[in-house]
């Protein structure tokens, strides 16, 4: 069955189509008969009681330099479309918060894949903190004692942004570092709200795993291994994907979450995952897709859109 599908994304001009996760489930939807709409997050709008987006109809294909085609500018109902592809990347702004509100008219019966009410509900240095057990010791506070506390129980320490990304604003504080103090002198003058501090986690040097679980059951990982010097394993800050396993100790904790992931609606879930330990749940924007895909002959495009398929199998009719 045909299905009309947007994606709300950031442009598409500028993607790198060897590494994008939008880019193959667009050629994925593409490849089963699915038309797509593209639209910004910016020309999303609620008009009269109804979501509406200004975009264009896409096609894509896998030719560097020439990967998409646009078609002429139009007003869309959203209502009238099968899957929204909430797409776009962080920060995890009151910007993409509105977003979600305005998904929230139409989805389930347009469904838009992750879930917008369960997105505005777990930001990903947030979501994980429900399952505690599963966690290094964290902390989130705006209280200074209370970070100089955990620092003198922890001593070798992370502190990072709640609602960055990519790697952003990551520090390493080790136990000889005398510049925590200056630190939170300037997370209190960028940022109004908390920030998150974690025991410092050495396995990181050989590499924080990123996990994908379609609705809620893993498909595959990748190794994400930070360059010399570096104590970020994101590959926005230069670390290099590398093949990986699932551990025993990996499937225990995609176990124990799935479940979870699952009755949220959350189809699409990246999890980090270092040594033993869950570190964040990554429900905007994940990717590692096309990593998984070249290391290990899969297609996990292919997988999620079979499960979004169950799921619109699954809703109830549209209202006459």
């Amino acid at each position: 069955m045909s299905l009309a599908v947007a994606i709300q994304m950031d442009p598409i001009e500028t993607i790198n189509i060897d590494a994008d996760s939008s880019f193959v489930l667009a050629l994925e939807a593409q490849r089963r008969g699915h038309t797509l709409f593209h639209y910004l997050p910016q020309h999303l709008s609620l008009s009269a009681g109804r979501v509406v987006a200004r975009g264009r109809p896409l096609e894509v294909r896998r030719e560097k330099g020439n990967h998409h085609t646009f078609g002429p500018w139009q007003t869309v109902d959203l209502a009238t479309m099968d899957v929204i592809l909430m797409r776009q990347d962080p920060p995890f702004d009151m910007a993409y918060i509105t977003a979600t509100h305005l998904l929230e008219h139409i989805h389930p019966q347009t469904l838009v894949v992750n879930d917008p009410v369960r997105v505005r509900n777990a930001p990903e240095k947030l979501f994980v903190t429900h399952f505690p057990d599963l966690m290094p010791p964290t902390l989130i506070t705006a209280d200074r004692q209370e970070v100089l506390a955990f620092r003198a129980e922890h001593k070798d320490i992370i502190v990072k942004p709640l609602f960055g990304n990519g790697g952003s604003g990551v520090f390493h504080i080790g136990p000889d570092d005398e510049n925590l103090s200056a630190l939170l002198e300037m997370f209190t003058q960028i940022y109004r709200e908390p920030i998150i501090i974690q025991r410092y986690l050495p396995e990181v040097r050989r590499g924080d795993k990123r996990i994908i679980l379609i609705d809620g059951v893993p498909g595959g990982a990748i190794d994400r291994v930070p360059e010399k010097g570096e104590a970020r394993a994101n590959m926005h800050a230069g670390a290099k994907p590398q093949q990986a396993t699932l551990t025993e100790r990996d499937r225990e904790i995609c176990a124990a979450i799935g479940p979870a992931l699952r009755e949220a609606g959350l189809i699409f879930v990246g999890i980090d995952v270092i040594g033993d330990y869950l570190t964040e749940i990554n429900v905007t924007s994940p990717t590692g897709i096309q990593e998984i895909n070249r290391f290990d002959g899969v297609r996990l495009e292919s997988d999620l859109w079979d499960a979004i398929d169950r799921r619109l199998a699954a809703r109830q009719p549209r209202a006459m």
